[in-house]
């Protein structure tokens, strides 16, 4: 499903002419951390944040406080990825997303976003998780699927989730692998082994085993 068909119209933007007593009145009713605010012309000038809006007097006019607005927004042809990095670099739960001219033709939800993120293969499909860690300069996605294809592992996904003096450690999710044989080619290969977390249906298997061998030496 493209991601324009997530774009929500339920919340019309405010006029500048509007009252500051209109967005906190909208704000009281809604959960979301902005409200869009346009001109006269329906041109995006901006979101207010839930926790300016509170700081100014309620029978001023939108107008007077236009430089307490945030400029954030995306279009259309944003990928999910691109929307929520722009979420999270903005701390907020809406996105306005503008056309050509910035006009507002509406929001993304941050839930709707996420639950994109959760369909991936990275979290949908079975697996293992596993962080590695090596010189910034030092490491290659090239190796590291290298690394996990040596090992019949099939990559389901892989980012640089840390970056600190110097070391890069890169979240990977490994399918169709056993992850002892995965780490210990990447010790090989002079990384290290950050932590391992085995998929959920990984560790079910071993619960179900530990209660058919209760279930046995109970008879």
């Amino acid at each position: 499903m493209p991601l324009s068909n997530y774009i929500i119209n339920d919340v019309k933007p405010l006029l500048v002419t509007d009252k500051i007593s209109d967005l906190q009145l909208l704000f009281n009713q809604l959960t979301y951390s902005h409200i869009p605010i346009q001109n006269e012309d329906g041109i995006y000038l901006g979101c207010v944040s839930e926790n300016d809006a509170y700081c100014f007097e309620s029978d001023k006019v939108l107008k007077e406080c236009s430089y307490a607005t945030e400029g954030f927004f995306v279009r259309p042809q944003a990928t999910w990825l691109n929307v929520l990095e722009v979420f999270a670099q903005n701390n907020t739960n809406i996105m306005p997303v503008l056309g050509d001219q910035n006009e507002y033709l509406g929001y993304y939800e941050l839930n709707d976003i996420i639950s994109l993120f959760n369909e991936t293969p990275f979290f949908a499909e079975p697996g293992g998780i596993l962080i590695v860690e090596k010189g910034l300069q030092d490491f290659s996605m090239s190796e590291i699927a290298q690394v996990v294809e040596t090992n019949n592992g099939k990559m389901l996904g892989a980012f640089v989730s840390k970056i600190e003096n110097d070391l890069a450690q890169i979240t990977l999710k490994i399918g169709n692998a056993s992850l002892n044989d995965v780490i210990q080619s990447f010790r090989r290969y002079s990384y290290n082994i950050i932590s391992e977390i085995e998929d959920d249906v990984y560790l079910e298997s071993l619960k179900d085993r530990s209660d058919y061998l209760n279930k046995y030496l109970s008879i």
